[in-house]
């Protein structure tokens, strides 16, 4: 029920899902195989902290929005710097927190990596 309304409410945001996965092996495949722009990852999915997906993720340079029912406070490394979506959520609240995903993404590519003397 809750995948439903959040597919309705990136429909009306204009956005197409590109595919769901609920348990780590899913979302790992989809990630090797699938093309899409920018994810939202739950924190716990299906009891197994989701950490690997995160690490996957930003190996492959897909920005990605963490939801959670556990509060603000993240503590793993592969979730940090990445926008907290607390639940319960608005669509409002779905937007920023995506907009703030993809523009910290463009802002890290056009980011020189390396400064020489």
């Amino acid at each position: 029920m809750i995948l439903m309304l959040v597919e309705d409410m990136l429909a009306d945001m204009g956005c197409t899902v590109a595919g769901v996965a609920s348990v780590e092996e899913d979302a790992l495949t989809k990630i090797a195989t699938t093309r899409f722009d920018a994810a939202i990852l739950d924190i716990n999915l299906n009891g197994v902290r989701s950490e690997r997906i995160a690490e996957k993720l930003r190996e492959r340079r897909i920005p990605f929005v963490l939801s959670t029912g556990y509060g603000a406070s993240v503590d793993a490394p592969a979730f940090r710097g990445a926008p907290i979506l607390a639940k319960p959520f608005q669509e409002t609240d779905l937007r920023a927190a995506l907009s703030a995903a993809i523009d910290a993404d463009r802002i890290n590519a056009a980011a020189p990596s390396a400064l020489t003397p």
